[in-house]
């Protein structure tokens, strides 16, 4: 358990620092995404790119079982 936290840690770090790099891709405008702003609110649902997310770790953890 231990060593799942500390990995999950070291990703989530890994993630921050590529933040920027990450915005720059638009990853999270993709058509799809659900955008709802109002006056002194906002609502965001990035169904389209968390399944694209999904898939692209899904194929990578994959990989690198065989």
């Amino acid at each position: 358990m231990s060593r799942f936290l500390i990995t999950l840690g070291i990703a989530i770090v890994i993630a921050g620092i590529a933040w920027p790099w990450l915005e720059k891709l638009g990853l999270f405008r993709l058509p799809g995404d659900i955008v709802i702003e109002r006056e002194n609110f906002r609502f965001y649902f990035p169904i389209t790119s968390m399944i694209l997310i999904s898939a692209i770790l899904s194929l990578l953890f994959w990989l690198l079982r065989k």
